[in-house]
This record gives C-alpha cells, structure tokens and sequence, in this order.
C-alpha cells in the first residue's frame, strides 16, 4: 500500500521566533513537512521562484512586502493554497485578513503564538486540521486589475411572503459571503441572519470587510434586539443565534451543537420553527454536517433552501450532506445565490427564476 503523500509547506513570518515554532508545530503532524521559511512576503516571492510547495502559510504584518501584497501577486503569477495565519489584533487591522482572502487566500486561522496562551492547544489543532485540507484545494489565477464587482440589485419589498434568510457557513464562508451580499443592495426588504464559524477574534474583522465590501450594514448580532430590513447580524463568539417567537434575535449559551457554539443548526432549527415558510435557508461551503438536517426541516416546513454547489465551494462538507439528504431546493454556486435571493423574496417560483 502507498504511503500517504507529504503536505509541503512554506511558513511566511517576520519572526524567527514564530517561523521555528511554527515549523515545529506543522512537523508535529507526520504528514506535514516545512519546506522552507520565509521573513516577509518579497522573500516569499524568492522561494517560490525556486520551489513549489502545496501550502504557504502566510503571515499579514511584515516589512518590505505584507501578506497581503504577497497573496494578491502569488495569486496573480503562480496561484497555490494560501493560508493566512495572524494573531488578532483590533477589527480593522484585522479586516486585512480577509482583503487577503478576497485576494485568493483560502483561509484564516489564528496563530499560535506561546504554549502558555489558553487557547495554544485549539489553536495548533485548527492550525493542522485547515492547513490538510487546504493542500486539497484547487485554487485558480486571479488576473491583476480585474477585480469582479458584483452588480447589486435591489428587489421590491417583500409583501407578506419571505420575512427572513439565514445563512450557515464555515471553511470557505467569508468568500462565499462576500460574493453574496456585494450582490444585494441596501434596499434588500427582510433581515439577514449568519452563523460562520470562525476563530474566536477574527469575527469584528469579518464584520467590518464585509461592510466595506457591501451596501447592506452589518453587525454583530446582540440579544432581544429587533431585525431590520438590509441589515445583517452575524452570530458572536461562543453564542448561538435564533429568532424568538417575538420575531427579535436571540443569542443562547445552550450546549454545543455538532462540536460547535455558534452552530448553524440551532439557527436554522429556530427559523423552522418561528418563521416556516417565510424564511430562506442558505448553507455554504465547509467542514462536517453542522446545518444540513436543521435545513432539510426547515424545506419540510416550507422554506425555501439553497446549497451552495461543490464548484464553488472550499470545502462541500456541509452543503454536500445537504444536498445529499435532499434538504435543498437550489444548489447554486456562490455568485449566483444573491440573485437567486431575490427572486425569492419577489415570490419567484423556481420553475420561473430559479436555475438549480
């Protein structure tokens, strides 16, 4: 039998500190081998000149040249997996971390930075787990200059039809996100709720890119608070988030679902039961099953359901499961699904607006 191929990495930092434990970390997993080591993202460029590896992992804050500058030309020249690892800092520095993921990067973790932190151990684990996966992804040239904005196209207001969308995502969501809601315009007639899993201190940066990146306004979601109209509310850190029976958000510390807090399925087990028919349910891209049965109820309720195609996404676990117990209506790829949002809340059938 065939020994499992090795993950050949490319660790990007500007400390020596941090590229020694990093190096000694990724080589903790035996299929992982560091195959070289970089200061600063022009260094990166070097290497990569000479050698190809499967993953970089791709420090932001460097001189010379950060990472994301060193992401957005490695996407443009000679595109691989590119995996930001950052320690979190305040929101709009953060917010760098996913201009680096609308540049090509696939994903975000958070470093881990001294054995003494609380967080070292789950950290490391998402640290190996993300970069596996990642050396299966395919990833495709992003041309300079040519950046795709998405036509943002208002819909009617929704008259006694769809009240609410809500939307479940993790590995691969914030691109799927942002390629959504750029789509919609701020005159998008019924809220939106989200459930992205995320290491704990990227989520103020993931707010404020996909404001700059939007016309809708987005928060962070807070407890008894009434949904707006074209607004969005994404779940916080260790809260689950749904809909009470006086149509204002709640946020629970009830027990984890799926291994997770927030998970997508309490989400979408709330909207089945208040909302019905009335409501959207989205899954995208990510790992595992969290949200797949929770929206085939919500599809046996009467809501409209969307999976976000294989294509498009960086990882089909949740939307796959879906798809696979026939919980979705619609299985779209991701630059198709605010269109998609609003035939539905204009009371567009499938059969008239809909493509699945």
């Amino acid at each position: 039998m065939m020994s499992p191929r090795c993950i050949n990495v490319l660790v990007v930092d500007d400390s020596d500190v941090t590229r020694l434990l990093l190096k000694h970390l990724l080589e903790s997993d035996p299929l992982i081998r560091v195959i070289g080591t970089a200061e600063d993202g022009q260094a990166a460029l070097d290497f990569l000149a000479q050698r190809r590896p499967d993953v970089v992992l791709m420090d932001i804050h460097m001189p010379r040249m950060d990472g994301f500058e060193a992401t957005r030309l490695i996407m443009e020249s000679q595109p691989l997996p590119i995996v930001i690892c950052t320690a979190t800092a305040n929101a709009a520095e953060v917010a760098i971390t996913f201009r680096s993921i609308e540049a090509g990067a696939v994903a975000c973790v958070g470093k881990p930075v001294s054995r003494e932190h609380p967080d070292f151990e789950p950290l490391t684990r998402n640290l190996l787990q993300t970069v596996r996966l990642m050396s299966e992804v395919k990833v495709v040239r992003r041309w300079p200059r040519s950046r795709h904005i998405a036509a943002r196209v208002g819909a009617a207001a929704a008259a006694g039809g769809i009240k609410l969308v809500g939307i479940g995502a993790s590995t691969g969501g914030p691109q799927a996100l942002q390629a959504i809601l750029s789509g919609l315009s701020k005159d998008f007639p019924v809220p939106i709720l989200i459930v992205q899993h995320i290491s704990p201190g990227f989520l103020p940066g993931l707010v404020e890119w996909l404001n700059q990146t939007s016309s809708l306004s987005v928060h962070i979601a807070a407890h008894d608070l009434l949904p707006l109209p074209g607004h969005v509310y994404v779940a916080p850190d260790d809260f689950h988030l749904g809909l009470g029976d006086n149509s204002r958000l709640v946020l629970a510390r009830e027990a984890a679902e799926n291994g997770l807090r927030p998970a997508v399925s309490y989400l979408f087990r709330s909207l089945a039961a208040t909302c019905g028919p009335a409501a959207i349910g989205v899954l995208l891209s990510g790992m595992g099953r969290d949200g797949a049965a929770e929206l085939k109820s919500m599809r046996e309720r009467g809501a409209q359901t969307i999976a976000q195609d294989r294509d498009s996404s960086i990882v089909h676990g949740m939307p796959g499961e879906a798809i696979a117990l026939g919980a979705a209506a619609h299985v779209l790829s991701a630059d198709r699904i605010a269109s998609a949002l609003i035939a539905l809340v204009n009371h567009r059938t499938a059969a008239r607006g809909i493509e699945s």
